[in-house]
């Protein structure tokens, strides 16, 4: 990737990590903490990774994507109006009255979102069920699925696992967001885990450790992804939550809370001098 497509990239970042400030800010709740964390993967799957078409987003042979974190939500929605799926300018009815930007993902309502999540669990066995029904069908329709370190606490998680393995998804890439944070502390002290790398690799996966704001990482791993032809892959995303903004930076206090007018204008600022490095940069 050259340095010119990673800076067309950080600046879609930059515009997704807008979109989550500007969505729970006019909300006044939801989760930007996990939602800016996942910016980086989110412009590559979109700009570079996935095949889809905003014009067409239903169209059947295309990839799928499934936020098994579905309260992330406005990070995925960022990133379908930043992709065109939607106006922009719709990020500010988030979880509103008559909305299709709720606070979690739906399918029947909202351009783009391939699975109804938001039941920590569910989305990663939905996307086992895409993944396999496209193998069955003899399409190349690669899925992927987006699920956090406090959501693999669940035992349907690992259900999921065994099932992806014993069925040799090859065409599912897991990536689990690895922030070290969710509602009530870290997963350290919550349940930890760990070592998930070790536990995956028995599970029968096709591992890969990343830095998940690095994009030469993450193209390094999609690679990967493509390259393993008979098991799942899952790529374990070591990510800042809060990523972009100083104040929700490693903070667990911006799990689920919205921005005030204060530190809305505080995020916005930041996000808008690190938008015009990027384009000083680039110039």
């Amino acid at each position: 990737m050259t340095n010119a497509e990673k800076l067309t990239l950080a600046k879609h970042a930059c515009h997704i990590r807008m979109g989550v400030i500007e969505g729970t800010h006019s909300a006044k709740c939801g989760h930007p903490g996990g939602s800016l964390d996942i910016a980086e993967l989110l412009s590559y799957l979109y700009f570079v990774e996935m095949n889809i078409d905003p014009k067409d987003p239903k169209k059947a042979d295309r990839d799928r994507l499934v936020l098994s974190k579905g309260h992330a939500a406005p990070a995925l929605y960022a990133a379908l109006a930043e992709r065109g799926y939607f106006p922009v300018e719709d990020l500010k009815t988030l979880r509103k009255i008559g909305s299709y930007l709720q606070g979690h993902p739906n399918m029947n309502e909202t351009p783009g979102v391939d699975m109804s999540t938001g039941s920590l669990g569910q989305g990663i066995s939905a996307a086992c069920g895409m993944a396999l029904g496209a193998k069955h069908a003899g399409k190349p329709i690669n899925v992927y699925t987006i699920v956090g370190d406090g959501e693999v606490e669940e035992g349907e998680c690992w259900e999921a696992f065994m099932f992806a393995a014993h069925y040799g998804l090859s065409n599912l890439c897991v990536v689990l967001d690895r922030n070290h944070l969710q509602i009530d502390g870290t997963t350290e002290t919550v349940m930890n885990s760990a070592p998930l790398e070790e536990k995956l690799k028995a599970f029968n996966f096709n591992v890969v450790t990343i830095d998940g704001h690095d994009y030469d990482q993450i193209e390094a791993a999609m690679q990967a992804f493509h390259a393993e032809t008979a098991k799942p892959t899952c790529i374990i995303m070591d990510t800042t939550k809060g990523k972009g903004v100083s104040y929700m930076t490693n903070s667990v206090d911006w799990h689920g809370k919205g921005p005030n007018d204060d530190e809305y204008k505080i995020a916005i600022e930041e996000l808008n001098a690190a938008y015009a490095a990027l384009e000083q940069e680039e110039n």
